[in-house]
């Protein structure tokens, strides 16, 4: 006797705690050909580097990335950083310190680690840390998310 009483309390419980929620806002869904069709025309303008912008605020910044190039090394002082390889393979190198030559052009990583990423890996980089793709194996295209730390 005392079980069914527990099994009818406790889907009482669910019923009421399912009708208290207020209703939420849907997810935000992306169409690829979109996606696609803003990657391709960055591309035409800059074909090492082609970025889609799939959303923004202020907070965060999801886009579409492929590149064809090596290219300098970027730090994201209040940006950690996301990189979900989707294309192809390159040499992400990380950590150490970003340094600009003297006579301009663009900062390279002394003292980081390198390390091949290809279709399926994940990469994590904190906030004001160094990186760079400083090899492609043909392309590689990656989703982005990049989000201030200090808000989470």
């Amino acid at each position: 006797m005392k079980k069914p009483i527990l099994v009818l309390l406790a889907i009482s419980g669910l019923l009421v705690f399912t009708v208290a929620q207020d209703s939420s806002k849907p997810a935000l869904y992306y169409d690829a050909e979109n996606i696609g069709t803003d990657l391709a025309s960055s591309l035409s303008q800059r074909p090492n580097f082609g970025v889609g912008r799939i959303n923004s605020g202020e907070d965060y910044a999801i886009n579409m990335i492929r590149r064809i190039a090596p290219a300098g090394a970027i730090v994201h002082p209040e940006g950690t950083e996301i990189h979900f390889i989707v294309e192809g393979a390159g040499e992400l190198t990380t950590g150490g310190v970003a340094v600009r030559p003297e006579s301009g052009g663009s900062a390279s990583i002394e003292g980081g680690y390198a390390q091949r990423v290809s279709v399926g890996d994940l990469v994590l980089i904190p906030a004001g840390t160094p990186h760079q793709y400083t090899a492609v194996e043909g392309v590689v295209g990656y989703l982005e998310v990049r989000y201030k730390t200090s808000d989470y």
